[in-house]
């Protein structure tokens, strides 16, 4: 229960108290700012405690938005601030300083602590919160009503405002991410939001929504396994209902805001598990046809894992950089004035939306290998298009990046213990210019060539012992470089191309499938670094980095284990799933028992444009 004061009896014919109570809040009425502290100190320090001015008028949604979005420590609205336990002990700090004499908050200028609060007591108390380094939220509010009017006149004005603007109308508008693609724009969102209201309205939560999407989109990935048409029509109409509730979960969360760090987990690594179980799924169908197109589906799995990898090591490098500014940013924005460039350039990419809504007609009325080149020649166009802006934007700005950001570049390079060596050896206090990501693509160049032309052998293994120390002379300063970023996805492309490589290359039957695995198994483990990192809560442990590897230490056994498995047989295939099976279970147990007990601070990713 969290708790709202009133820093005066509500004015008359006020539904504040009720709107209040609505939204969650047990309402208290302070008497002045002696009883307003002491109400203040009396509420558990682990509850979220909410002041508001008795005067306030506003639509209900405008104080749902202002008081009960749990991403922020504090937030504020006119009339309304708001702590959760992490900013309660500066507000307490801010309530006894607005109540000194001779201050705004004492309004009679007796500092006797119990005369009549501030005139606008909320807004000193949030003005204060900003200067004690607490970060205040003021949503915008748009249409919405929120004020503390002076007089009776200007009450009467406000409440004919509240009257005017439908408040619903405005919550259901705003469960739409505001940023999204052609597809889901016009095809999903005009309906989906309705389902998002009906589902708050049963109490159903966003993650119910992420697992039922998840549950339906393997029952499409079992269709697809059949390999009959029925099957592929039924997997096809599947897959777009398991769109949708995708779409609605985060309508959902936003709708009632409902956020939380494991839900924005749930729905980023869902979303993963769903499509390439339908990849699966299809590779399943058409073996059953007698047409063997793993290698096309672990392919576009790599690509569509490499392009969002892009996406988080560009971000998380510029994410607090300052100078952050380019001429390449700077057009984007100019183009973002032309309407229709705007649809062109997301659905171009081959976002989510549009991808799903590819992959479901095609798998209806074509053949996976059909479905399976279209995605690689799509998500290799969407790759290419984005790489080449961000090095553009990267080359012709000037910022300076900070050790934030090094470290998360640094973390999600997934250096192991024989990367860890070489960058000791090589160890560099600054970065020196394009020195970082020029080795790295050194060495993914040297594993992939290397795997490509020899195959499993001997040659193999010193090409990934060399792609180890590259990899390490790499990260062996700070990662703060303008094309810094480019390490991690360029160790993606190596380490997964590497498996694929010499599972197509091995006389092993089913060696694919196996490395398939394999490679979804490690993804998850990269995609889980993202989201501990984007929710403030840091990269995985270092042990689980060891214990798994690293990339350059994963990358070197499936060379050893190729170099001596590949023509035995199924051995290969028996290696390569063991090791699937070992890094799934060590990286879920730990993830798992990471997000179910770490607290972490509610957040809520847009994550990639749907």
């Amino acid at each position: 229960m969290s708790t709202a004061i009133l820093t005066g009896p509500p004015a008359p014919g006020s539904s504040l108290d009720g709107d209040l109570r609505s939204l969650g809040f047990d309402v208290r009425i302070a008497s002045g700012a002696e009883e307003a502290g002491a109400l203040l100190a009396a509420v558990p320090a682990g509850e979220r405690v909410a002041l508001v001015d008795p005067r306030f008028v506003g639509h209900l949604h405008a104080l749902r938005l202002a008081l009960t979005d749990p991403r922020f420590p504090a937030a504020a609205a006119p009339g309304a601030v708001t702590a959760q336990s992490a900013a309660r002990p500066a507000l307490a700090r801010a309530l006894t300083a607005a109540s000194v004499p001779g201050t705004a908050a004492d309004r009679t200028g007796t500092g006797n602590g119990t005369g009549t609060l501030a005139e606008d007591l909320p807004g000193t108390l949030a003005d204060a919160l900003d200067a004690d380094g607490v970060a205040v939220h003021r949503p915008q509010l748009g249409t919405l009503v929120a004020t503390v009017p002076a007089d009776d006149t200007a009450r009467a004005e406000a409440r004919a405002a509240v009257a005017a603007v439908d408040d619903e109308a405005v919550r259901l508008r705003s469960a739409v991410k505001a940023h999204d693609g052609f597809f889901t724009t016009f095809f999903i969102s005009p309906y989906s939001r309705y389902i998002a209201r009906w589902c708050a309205r049963r109490g159903l939560t966003p993650n119910q929504v992420t697992t039922a999407s998840l549950l339906t989109a393997l029952i499409a990935a079992g269709c697809a396994a059949t390999g009959e048409r029925g099957g592929y029509v039924a997997a096809g109409v599947l897959l777009l209902v398991s769109f949708v509730l995708d779409c609605t979960d985060g309508q959902l969360a936003r709708y009632a805001l409902k956020y939380s760090t494991m839900g924005a987990w749930l729905d980023a690594t869902f979303d993963r598990a769903k499509e390439y179980a339908f990849y699966a799924g299809l590779a399943l169908g058409a073996a059953r046809d007698g047409d063997d197109v793993w290698a096309l589906a672990l392919g576009a799995m790599i690509l569509m894992t490499c392009r969002h990898v892009v996406d988080f090591s560009f971000n998380e490098a510029n994410h607090d950089a300052t100078a952050n500014t380019s001429p390449t940013a700077a057009l984007s924005s100019k183009l973002d004035s032309v309407g229709w460039t705007v649809w062109a350039r997301r659905m171009i990419i081959l976002p989510i939306g549009e991808r799903w809504a590819m992959i479901a007609v095609l798998t209806a009325v074509t053949t996976p290998r059909t479905v399976f080149w279209a995605l690689i020649i799509g998500c290799a166009f969407g790759a290419c298009y984005t790489t080449a802006g961000r090095v553009l934007r990267s080359l012709t700005r000037r910022a300076t990046r900070t050790d934030r950001a090094a470290q998360a570049l640094a973390d999600l390079a997934d250096s192991g213990p024989l990367a860890t060596l070489f960058a000791r050896l090589g160890r560099r206090r600054k970065a020196s210019g394009f020195t970082a990501p020029i080795l790295a693509l050194v060495a993914a160049v040297l594993m992939l060539v290397n795997a490509y032309l020899t195959g499993p052998g001997p040659a193999n293994i010193a090409a990934a012992v060399g792609y180890a120390a590259f990899a390490g002379f790499a990260v062996a300063a700070p990662l703060k470089g303008a094309l810094d970023w480019l390490l991690p996805p360029l160790f993606r492309a190596a380490e997964y191309g590497t498996v694929l490589v010499l599972a197509a290359k091995s006389d092993a039957p089913q060696a694919l499938p196996a490395a398939f695995g394999l490679v979804a198994a490690v993804a998850y483990h990269h995609y889980d670094t993202v989201y501990r990192i984007r929710g403030g809560t840091g990269a995985p442990p270092a042990w689980l980095v060891r214990v798994t590897g690293g990339h350059e230490g994963r990358t070197l056994l499936v060379t050893v284990l190729a170099a001596f498995l590949a023509d035995r047989g199924d051995d290969f295939t028996l290696a390569l799933t063991a090791l699937a099976v070992a890094v799934a279970l060590v990286v879920l147990v730990e993830s798992i028992r990471f997000w179910v007990s770490s607290g972490a601070p509610a957040v809520h990713d847009e994550g990639e444009t749907a």
